[in-house]
C-alpha cells in the first residue's frame, strides 16, 4: 500500500465476494430472487460479480444509473424512483431496447398521472412496480386503502401495466437491533396481505440492506426479490450501529494520511468532507480505524479530517490508517476509481463508471 496515493479508497476484493456469495446463497436457499441496488457501489465491475453470482437482475435510481451499467451485461432493471420528466422519454425508449425487462416505479395517484403521460411519449407499455411506505415517509401510498385504490386506475390503464409492489425500509437504520425481528415480520404480514388483496399474483419487493437476510428468512414464500444495496460493502452503520454485518466482513476502507498535528490530541488526515461526504454514525462518528486503535474521525472539512481519542497522540506525521467509513454510498459517488486489494497488495483499478449519474 505504500505505492498508493491518499486519499485512496480501498476494496478487499476476497472479503467483496464472499459477501455477495453470502447473501446470494441465502437468496437462493429460500427461492427468493437479489436484485441488487447498484447506487452503492455504481461499478461494472461490481454489477458483474452480483450477476455472476446469480442475481436475476439490478435495481437503480436514475436512468443514467442503469444506463451506465448496460456493459455488465445486465437483462433486467428496476428503475426505484418517480420518472415524470417527459424529456426522459427518448432514454427511456433506448434503455428499454437494450433490456428483456424494465420496470419503472409508480409512487402515489399523482405520480400515476405523470407516468402515464410519460408512457404516452415512450410510445410503448411500461411495467411498473407500486410503492408502499412501510415507515421511512418518502415515496409510496401512506395506507392500505390509498394503495388499493392507486392499482384499481393502474388496471385500468392502457399504458401501465403493475407487476408488483416493492417498499425501501430505510427507517431501520434508526430502530434499535433488538427490534428488527418483529418489525420485519410485522411489515411482512402487512404486505402481503396488501398484495393478497390487491392480487396474489403480484411479485413483492421489500428492498433495504439492514433488513435483507431477515425480509428472506421470514419470507414464508411471501416474498419474490429483495433488492439491497450496501451489502458488498458494508460500513458503520451496517456493522456497528444496526448489527447486520460483522466488522470483519467490511470490504470497503479510506486509506488516509496523518498530515498535522497542531495540538494534543488532534490529528488531521487528509480525507475531509470530499472523501468521507459528511454522513456519520448516530454518535458523530466519521470513520473508524480498521485496526481497532481508540481514536476516531469526529469532524470533516472539505479536504481535513479531525481525529480525536485517547489513542491519537500515537499518531504520526506521515502515518497511513485505513479507516472504515460511517455510509459508504457516497463515498463511493465521491471516488473516480477504487483500488481492489488481495492479501493487503493492490492488483486491480475499478472505475466508478455510475459516478454522478443523478439524471
Amino acid at each position: 500500500m505504500d505505492s498508493l496515493p491518499t486519499p485512496s479508497i480501498l476494496i478487499d476484493r476476497p472479503r467483496l465476494l464472499a459477501n455477495l456469495r453470502r447473501l446470494q446463497s441465502h437468496c437462493d436457499r429460500h427461492g427468493i430472487e437479489l436484485r441488487p441496488h447498484i447506487k452503492t457501489h455504481k461499478m461494472v465491475a461490481v454489477a458483474r460479480e452480483q450477476l455472476a453470482a446469480g442475481a436475476r437482475g439490478l435495481t437503480c435510481a436514475k436512468i443514467g444509473e442503469a444506463e451506465a451499467m448496460l456493459p455488465s451485461g445486465v437483462r433486467s432493471f428496476f428503475i426505484a424512483h418517480s420518472l415524470v420528466d417527459p424529456r426522459q422519454a427518448p432514454r427511456l425508449a433506448a434503455l428499454a431496447d437494450q433490456l428483456d425487462d424494465l420496470r419503472v416505479a409508480v409512487t402515489s395517484e399523482l405520480h400515476f398521472e405523470a407516468l402515464e403521460r410519460l408512457a404516452g411519449l415512450v410510445g410503448r407499455r411500461l411495467r411498473v412496480m407500486m410503492a408502499v411506505d412501510t415507515g421511512l415517509g418518502r415515496e409510496g401510498a401512506r395506507d392500505d386503502a390509498t394503495a388499493e385504490r392507486l392499482a384499481g386506475r393502474l388496471a385500468g390503464s392502457s399504458r401501465l401495466e403493475l407487476r408488483g409492489l416493492y417498499s425501501h425500509e430505510g427507517f431501520f437504520y434508526g430502530l434499535p437491533p433488538a427490534e428488527h425481528e418483529a418489525k420485519v415480520a410485522s411489515m411482512l404480514d402487512r404486505l402481503a396481505a396488501l398484495r393478497d388483496r390487491i392480487d396474489p399474483s403480484l411479485a413483492l419487493w421489500p428492498g433495504c440492506s439492514v433488513t435483507a437476510a431477515r425480509v428472506v428468512s421470514a419470507a414464508a414464500g411471501r416474498v419474490q426479490a429483495v433488492r439491497p444495496g450496501a451489502y458488498p460493502f458494508g460500513d458503520l452503520y451496517l456493522t456497528r450501529v444496526c448489527a447486520s454485518m460483522a466488522p470483519e466482513d467490511q470490504a470497503i476502507h479510506i486509506l488516509a494520511t496523518v498530515v498535522d498535528k497542531p495540538e494534543p490530541g488532534l490529528a488531521l488526515i487528509d480525507a475531509g468532507s470530499k472523501t468521507f461526504s459528511p454522513d456519520r454514525t448516530p454518535d458523530g462518528v466519521h470513520g473508524l480505524p480498521a485496526d481497532g486503535r481508540d481514536f476516531a474521525v469526529v469532524r470533516l472539512n472539505e479536504e481535513h479530517g479531525y481525529v480525536r481519542g485517547p489513542a491519537t497522540d500515537s499518531l504520526q506525521i506521515g502515518e497511513r490508517v485505513l479507516f472504515a467509513p460511517a455510509h459508504v454510498c457516497p463515498v463511493i459517488n465521491l471516488t473516480d476509481t477504487v483500488v481492489v486489494m488481495e492479501s493487503g497488495r493492490p492488483v486491480a483499478t475499478w472505475r466508478v463508471e455510475g459516478r454522478g449519474r443523478t439524471q
